[in-house]
């Protein structure tokens, strides 16, 4: 009998690959942000909370089996 591991948010490698990469960009603007530049850090902030993060979790990617 094959045991099926059960992923509680049905996520597949390419929504972490995703919400990896909206954690670097948060990440990345909050260093810019502290290097006193004021213009592109709040819209990688923006970008990143409210089209990158949420898309790596609403996004179905199709699993490997």
């Amino acid at each position: 009998m094959k045991e099926q591991k059960k992923d509680r948010l049905g996520l597949s490698a390419g929504n972490y690959i995703m919400l990896i990469a909206g954690l670097l960009i948060v990440t990345i603007g909050y260093i810019i942000m502290s290097k006193d530049e004021i213009s592109i850090s709040p819209i990688l902030l923006i970008i990143a909370y409210l089209v990158v993060i949420p898309a790596s979790l609403l996004i179905k990617f199709k699993k490997k089996d």
